[in-house]
């Protein structure tokens, strides 16, 4: 099984017992109490050392749509970038650890600039994969500039490393801004940390 379809099935499973609200599943088997637990706040992780946040609120989703983004995106550039790895590092069970451990380490390294500027603000959390799905899809671009992925409400495909010069300029465009409810800066530390990796791990194997 791939790693990036095994992530999928976890991240689901726990997202899906820790939705408020859902009513397809059975009492005994729903967690809504889990997204307090999980979730990332700076202020506790950096004031009560409560470091699982740093890791559990990847596996949380504020609602199906923003779970059904994440593993989409996951779907459509994790196996290939198993593949990639798996090249690179000249077997299967290297691509796979090394891709494990982009995922996971993505995970903490999104929430830097975060844990940093609202470690004293108790109210700030957020939740969801959306810093490791970036890492791994400006790997896929480091690896791959010109694979064509398609943006939002432009119906023809953009070449890779434009789509991420775009991506990151909206990131610290809207991070600015601060009119919605998106870990913008996840996402740009996300994305900055995936390419960072992918150039770490391409000196390091070639």
């Amino acid at each position: 099984m791939a790693i990036t379809t095994l992530i999928i099935i976890v991240t689901a499973f726990f997202s899906l017992i820790t939705f408020q609200g859902n009513s397809f599943l059975p009492d005994n088997m729903r967690h809504p109490e889990w997204t307090d637990k999980y979730k990332f706040n700076a202020y506790l992780v950096w004031h009560y050392r409560e470091y699982v946040r740093l890791f559990g609120y990847g596996l949380i989703h504020a609602d199906f749509f923003h779970l059904l983004f994440n593993m989409l995106t996951l779907y459509f550039f994790g196996e290939g970038l198993e593949i990639i790895l798996s090249i690179y590092g000249g077997s299967k069970l290297i691509g796979k650890l090394l891709f494990l451990l982009l995922y996971i380490t993505a995970l903490p390294v999104s929430t830097l600039w975060d844990l940093f500027r609202h470690r004293d603000h108790s109210y700030y959390n957020a939740v969801g994969a959306s810093g490791a799905v970036s890492a791994v899809l400006f790997s896929v671009i480091f690896f791959i500039p010109d694979i064509p992925i398609y943006f939002m409400f432009i119906p023809i495909p953009i070449p890779g490393w434009i789509f991420a010069i775009i991506y990151l300029i909206l990131c610290i465009y809207m991070d600015r801004k601060g009119t919605d409810n998106i870990g913008h800066s996840a996402h740009f530390m996300g994305s900055i940390y995936g390419l960072v990796f992918s150039l770490i791990t391409k000196l390091i194997l070639v």
